[in-house]
């Protein structure tokens, strides 16, 4: 039988083979395109800008241009040289990569937020596996001037409480023009950037000077909402900013004691939904999150950290998002939110990334189809296989 099916193999002519090594080739390069480039594009063309329900504006075209258009994503962890294998590295950031600027290409947001994390190893990294690590980030994440980035500082980023320094905080503000207590308004919209790992309330240096900026600018926003008739001393020289109420963004998620009342496809998973947060460690503590609270009522609070979707009400009226990580190597279904915002009101909606697991089948599949191909063409399948085949070709000689 061997001797048999060598003599067959042999006996083929070489145009033949060629041939068939050609459109083996072509079917490998295709299955490559789709699964590392074309499938971004197909799985993203699917998200769609989310409506505003509201708002002050009646016209369509006022409306229209009125309404902010923003990316939110977490958690990034692009790996550094002390943990990431080059095969890891290489693989998520392509895929991060290819995920960031389908969306940019095919969304075109006005604005994107990353809440923080963006590396993995910040909070270790020496000066120059920093700069290795932040030159791989903007190559990454780039974006065309149409578009804004703002980045929020995560634990990974500049350490936790007891590893942050001041140094680190500096090299992380100097890349991203980051600052605790920043604020950044856009067409009449408020968002205050909070440096959440900062929230300690021990007093230590970053601590005070974080604190200060965010009581400040509380006292800013909290007088221009005031209305033009109510007298104020305290308000009367002070600089008057949009009346919108703002929108918090940092990483650590405000005080809950568990995942347990989060719900979805892409929240933490069922074994760990109900194992309690540590404060100042996976939440921010219970007087920090109502310090936040107090000082801006916010409208709206985004974060990160816990790598799972969550939805949560704040004193019964203030939601907050928790974003999940952007990175396959967290999670098998990362996403991103696209959120439509006016000064008066917002709309989210989550746009999914592909499956990782529906890549790895879409490979599996199209590998056994090649050795079946393979196989099939050389005549060396096993007699099952092979009368199947006869009786195949029969059928379309008839």
């Amino acid at each position: 039988m061997l001797r048999s099916s060598s003599a067959t193999v042999k006996s083929l002519p070489l145009k033949k083979r060629l041939s068939f090594l050609l459109k083996l080739v072509c079917f490998v390069i295709s299955v490559l395109i789709f699964c590392e480039f074309l499938i971004y594009y197909v799985v993203i063309f699917q998200c769609r800008w989310p409506e505003v329900k509201g708002g002050t504006h009646v016209g369509k075209k006022e409306t229209s241009t009125s309404v902010l258009k923003a990316m939110i994503l977490a958690d990034t962890h692009l790996l550094g040289e002390i943990k990431g294998h080059w095969l890891d590295k290489l693989r998520r950031e392509w895929q991060m990569e290819r995920s960031f600027q389908t969306a940019l290409w095919l969304l075109k947001p006005d604005i994107v937020f990353i809440l923080g994390d963006v590396f993995d190893e910040g909070k270790w990294s020496l000066p120059q596996a920093w700069a290795d690590d932040v030159r791989r980030f903007r190559k990454i994440f780039k974006y065309p001037v149409s578009t804004e980035l703002v980045v929020v500082a995560g634990n990974h980023d500049i350490g936790f409480h007891y590893e942050m320094t001041t140094y680190k905080v500096n090299r992380f503000e100097k890349v991203f023009n980051f600052t605790s207590g920043k604020l950044v308004t856009r067409k009449g919209i408020n968002f205050v950037v909070v440096n959440s790992v900062a929230m300690e309330g021990d007093s230590c240096a970053v601590c005070r000077t974080s604190e200060a900026k965010l009581v400040a600018l509380s006292h800013k926003l909290n007088c221009s909402q005031q209305k033009p008739n109510h007298s104020n001393k305290r308000c009367s020289d002070v600089e008057k900013l949009p009346a919108s109420e703002p929108i918090l963004l940092q990483h650590y998620p405000l005080y809950r004691k568990s995942d347990a009342e989060c719900s979805g496809e892409d929240s933490a998973p069922p074994e760990e939904k109900n194992i309690p947060f540590k404060e100042k460690y996976d939440v921010l503590s219970e007087e920090a999150s109502q310090k936040l609270i107090w000082w801006f009522h916010p409208r709206l609070i985004l974060s990160g950290h816990t790598h799972s979707a969550c939805e949560v009400l704040h004193a019964g009226k203030i939601p907050e998002i928790s974003v999940p990580s952007f990175s396959w190597r967290n999670r098998n279904n990362p996403s991103f939110i696209m959120g439509s915002i006016t000064p008066t009101d917002f709309s989210l909606q989550k746009c999914f990334l592909p499956y990782e697991s529906r890549i790895f089948t879409i490979y599996c599949a199209a590998g056994a189809l090649l050795v079946i191909l393979i196989l099939a063409h050389f005549q060396l399948l096993t007699p099952p296989f092979y009368f199947a085949q006869r009786l195949i070709s029969k059928h379309k000689a008839v």
